[in-house]
């Protein structure tokens, strides 16, 4: 199957490389020079724009930093691409943004889904990613070969948007975990309980959750962790604050109330503003001056 995969980033790089090695064709764009090349190295077709991409492509997946460039590249690669082709977006954007590709999608004959991804760059590079999809379903059942080489678990949400919305909201209890996560290990230091203790404690226990057995803020007990490695993303903690905040616009505009989640936007939008390129986890370094 011919793929135009556009954006390959920390996500989308090893994304396309799983693709090639399943055995398709990849038609990869991204305009820093670095990852088209480190593309093209895993075997990967590269384009110069995302139009030529697409022009020849059964599908088309996108992987990008926010929804301005989703809409930009759809602007771009919906004319492009054959009519009938299978657009999936796999960016972390907007419910009202993923909503409104895909009725742009439609109106040029195209099918769209919303795809977020959950798993990280480990889950990217493993092909083990949680897919949630959002879109009609025989356009879910037409993606699923495509999207099974990088999927530990395809989960289809229901209408287009509500991808988006499992994300958003998967990504506010995430965001509030690893701050107290961090703050549990801050406290143990100051009550002289080891950090392998307590790690062995909650993993055992019912406070355990990915921040901890996986993400672990601290290093010592998950050797695979970011903070053994300088905090290096991972999930650089930019991302964070970016779906953060958009988990905090979709509670606005509906409504909604969210006082742990609104706290912890405020504490992710402080430490982003010098520590953008860290993993989120890193936010422990902002507790522990606090």
């Amino acid at each position: 199957m011919n793929i135009a995969f556009l954006g390959l980033g920390h996500m989308g790089g090893p994304m396309a490389a799983n693709l090639v090695a399943a055995g398709h064709a990849v038609r990869g764009f991204d305009p820093v020079a670095a990852l088209a090349e480190a593309a093209a190295e895993n075997g990967a077709q590269i384009f110069a724009t995302g139009a030529q991409a697409a022009s020849e492509a059964d599908v088309v997946i996108t992987s990008l930093p926010n929804g301005d460039i989703v809409k930009a590249v759809y602007a771009e690669a919906l004319p492009a691409a054959p009519k009938g082709t299978l657009f999936i977006d796999t960016s972390t954007i907007s419910v009202d943004d993923a909503r409104a590709i895909h009725v742009q999608a439609a109106e040029r004959g195209h099918s769209q889904l919303d795809a977020p991804v959950s798993g990280g760059v480990k889950g990217a590079t493993a092909g083990t990613l949680a897919f949630m999809v959002g879109g009609e379903a025989d356009a879910v059942e037409r993606a699923r070969p495509v999207l099974e080489p990088l999927a530990g678990k395809i989960i289809h949400c229901g209408a287009s948007g509500t991808g988006q919305a499992a994300k958003l909201c998967n990504n506010m209890v995430l965001a509030v975990q690893q701050i107290v996560a961090g703050e549990a290990f801050v406290l143990a230091e100051k009550l002289g309980l080891s950090a392998q203790s307590l790690f062995d404690v909650i993993t055992g226990a019912t406070g355990n959750c990915w921040a901890i057995h996986t993400n672990c803020p601290v290093p010592g007990p998950v050797p695979t962790s970011p903070a053994n490695n300088d905090f290096k993303p991972g999930f650089a903690t930019a991302l964070m604050n970016k779906d953060i905040g958009l988990a905090m616009d979709a509670v606005k505009s509906t409504g909604s109330t969210a006082p742990l989640g609104s706290h912890a936007a405020e504490i992710y939008a402080k430490f982003a503003a010098d520590h953008a390129d860290k993993d989120f986890s890193a936010v422990i370094e902002l507790l522990r001056k606090a």
